[in-house]
């Protein structure tokens, strides 16, 4: 009888180890996510599109630009989609709650709230909200922590894990 292969094995010969490629971002407006990506995290356009697969049409209805930005080895594909609901999902639903970032210095995390505040208050962009940046928090562990929204209101996550530290 043959052997049947389990959902926790893998298959022999590869080594799967799956790398971040980019994080999507649905939005709105292009443009102003665009300019606040580029302004915020200091990304360059890579390459923007207009017409699309039958796959991703079918994915993604009403898709109409995406634009990637880049910054280091970090990629933001930005997409903007018309006849979707602009209401910012709440807390109760599912879907990827935030990613996090990780910076170099507990002073570099309160550079990035520092920055969401002045780009906020410039008032050269438009926020899906009003919700403001968390306070830096620090954990038992010492590692300190804060939230921001972008301008579409999706969550991230700043963090700065102190030498020694293993998260």
């Amino acid at each position: 009888m043959p052997r049947t292969q389990t959902a926790t094995e893998r298959p022999t010969g590869l080594d799967l180890v799956p790398e971040l490629h980019h994080v999507g971002v649905q939005t709105g407006d292009l443009d102003n996510s665009v300019a606040w990506y580029q302004e915020f995290f200091g990304c360059r356009p890579n390459w923007t599109l207009d017409t699309f697969s039958e796959l991703t049409l079918s994915r993604l209805p009403g898709i109409t630009r995406l634009t990637e930005l880049a910054v280091a080895g970090l990629r933001f594909h930005l997409f903007e989609r018309t006849g979707h609901d602009d209401a910012v999902p709440g807390a109760n639903t599912r879907q990827f709650q935030h990613i996090c970032l990780s910076t170099g210095s507990a002073e570099e995390l309160r550079a990035w709230r520092d920055r969401w505040f002045h780009l906020y208050e410039s008032g050269r962009y438009t926020f899906a909200g009003e919700e403001r940046p968390t306070d830096i928090v620090t954990d038992a562990d010492g590692v300190q922590s804060c939230y921001v929204l972008d301008v579409n209101g999706l969550e991230l996550e700043f963090t700065y894990v102190p030498p020694g530290g293993d998260r």
